[in-house]
């Protein structure tokens, strides 16, 4: 599903017009982006939990070559669904 797919089902499930789907749509992901940037996590019950995990720095090696190199610290999205959303999707 595309982001105009998602805008459209937004727009027919809320009863409302595609330019106000999109503002809302884009809203929701830019608050969820700003809360993760800021170390907060977000909780939508019933749906899932987005957190930021840190990767530390560590050591490895180009597949290609075998030559080792250094892999830098980081910061990644991560999401876990809810206990609803799993039932649904294992059903």
């Amino acid at each position: 599903m595309t982001k105009a797919d998602l805008i459209k089902k937004i727009a027919a499930t809320a009863n409302i017009n595609a330019t106000e789907a999109k503002l809302a749509l884009d809203a929701t992901t830019e608050a969820i982006k700003q809360a993760l940037t800021a170390g907060e996590k977000v909780q939508l019950i019933g749906f899932g939990t987005f957190s930021v995990n840190e990767r530390p720095a560590r050591d490895g090696k180009n597949p290609r070559t075998g030559e080792p190199l250094h892999i830098d610290a980081k910061k990644v999205a991560k999401f876990k669904a809810g206990a609803d959303f799993e039932k649904l999707l294992n059903a």
